[in-house]
């Protein structure tokens, strides 16, 4: 059940109008503090070492001049279907939201198919504009702003695209199963 502040986020994003915003933006004299999230689907099919330095990289040349990643939460194993509160890092990264002494003001993620599926991000948003704590994505070259259309037009269609993304490997998987 969605409650009223989440439907006037989501009417809000729909809409295409401003999203109310916390004033609350804490950084440290080096800049913002990033927790990084990164995401392997399967452990038994890709390298954990390499997997997680693509998508730290990605993150790391993102948020260059702005400021340090200072904490790491990485799901292995976990489909990005699976909503954020029931992924293991996910859920300890939105539980870290509500402490004032979390330690990161921001979150990068290095790829967004990594850490969204169809609406998630628009279902997150609503978190992390109250505890005011940027995203910062590749694919907005840099936080997301949740009052610009256009970039909420783009993740919408990243969400789309993600989740098809999904639905094609599936099929793929099964016709090679049947074949």
């Amino acid at each position: 059940m969605t409650t009223a502040p989440e439907r006037g986020i989501r009417s809000s994003w729909a809409a295409g109008r401003r999203v109310p915003r916390s004033r609350r933006s804490v950084s440290s004299v080096d800049g913002l503090r990033f927790a990084c999230y990164g995401r392997m689907s399967t452990v038994d099919f890709q390298d954990r070492v390499s997997s997680c330095r693509w998508q730290r990289d990605c993150a790391e040349d993102l948020v260059a001049g702005h400021g340090r990643i200072v904490a790491e939460f990485i799901d292995e194993g976990v489909s990005r279907r699976v909503a954020w509160p029931d992924r293991p890092q996910t859920a300890r990264l939105l539980a870290a939201l509500g402490d004032p002494a979390r330690g990161f003001d921001a979150i990068v993620v290095g790829e967004y198919e990594r850490a969204f599926h169809g609406q998630q991000l628009e279902q997150l948003t609503l978190i992390l504009v109250g505890h005011g704590v940027q995203l910062w994505l590749p694919e907005t070259y840099g936080p997301v702003d949740f009052d610009n259309p256009r970039q909420l037009a783009l993740l919408d269609l990243l969400g789309v695209h993600s989740q098809r993304e999904v639905s094609r490997a599936r099929y793929r998987t099964m016709a090679a199963m049947r074949a």
